[in-house]
């Protein structure tokens, strides 16, 4: 059993719960996720761990509660336990001072809920001593979180909304094309972390310019250890599993369509395991 010290709504639906776990908070780097279970008969959910502090033995995740497990997760209070909490679990983001290879500026493209993963790779790049640029984008500004831990962590702070609520009107990869086409040679690399057709885009928006991207993947996932396959995805000619050899991949190669389409696989079945939550 894990305890939940924290669960607050940051924004409509999206809530961010700190929970007590002092061996994994003791492990984990940026770039990792773990598994969460709500209660002994819940669905695995994989979350990227949002902070950490292995001092105070805590991990931070920003849930977003769009289907049946991922609401069961949010209804726990301060005071309860989580079931279950597996991890670190993926490899940890790569992490270096991109101005040792000429380009010390670092793009980190967030769509939605991908504000919270991004968050402490973005952290650790800024440590590293590179300069970030942080391209935060929502629906609309109601969608937007961590403004004030983004912009702690960049040296430029962009804010885009798909209405022009708030910021520039504007989808993300407007200003990341903006910048490319102008400071191209300062850039060292590109993160994106958000909706697969948002990174899809971002990796499309990339692709012309002479910058590495890097992608975390979202796909479905079960045991998270790589022995069910469900979360493979193809990158370049290989077959990789999310889980194991991710959740970071080079953006250019990931094939965007399969992931997407994988994706949709049990929609009806979400659907119904919504339906059927309601009529309980």
């Amino acid at each position: 059993m894990f305890p939940i010290l924290k669960n607050a709504e940051i924004a409509p639906n999206i809530f961010e719960m700190l929970i007590e776990c002092p061996k994994l908070a003791q492990k984990v780097k940026p770039g990792h996720f773990v598994i969460v279970m709500a209660d002994e008969n819940s669905e695995r959910i994989p979350l990227t761990a949002a902070d950490f502090d292995a001092d105070a033995g805590t991990l931070t995740l920003v849930i977003m509660a769009v289907g049946t497990s991922t609401r069961k997760i949010v209804q726990r209070q301060a005071g309860e336990h989580l079931f279950a909490l597996m991890g670190p679990l993926g490899h940890p983001s790569h992490l270096e001072n991109y101005s040792i290879q000429g380009h010390g500026t670092v793009i980190m493209t967030a769509g939605g809920v991908g504000t919270a993963p991004i968050y402490p790779i973005a952290r650790a790049l800024k440590n590293y001593g590179n300069r970030i640029i942080t391209i935060q984008g929502a629906r609309n500004k109601d969608l937007l979180f961590w403004q004030d831990k983004m912009s702690a962590v960049s040296d430029e702070y962009i804010i885009t909304t798909d209405d022009g609520s708030e910021g520039r009107k504007a989808l993300v990869t407007q200003p990341l094309r903006e910048i490319l086409e102008t400071r191209e040679s300062e850039i060292g690399c590109v993160y994106m972390i958000g909706p697969a057709i948002m990174m899809k885009f971002c990796a499309e928006t990339i692709a012309p310019f002479q910058v590495q991207g890097i992608a975390s993947l979202n796909s479905i996932m079960i045991d998270g250890t790589g022995m069910c396959g469900g979360c493979r995805v193809k990158v370049g000619e290989e077959t990789k599993f999310t889980c194991v050899d991710g959740p970071e991949f080079d953006a250019r190669k990931v094939d965007w369509d399969i992931l997407l389409a994988r994706q949709k696989m049990y929609h009806s079945e979400e659907q119904c395991s919504l339906r059927s939550g309601r009529d309980a």
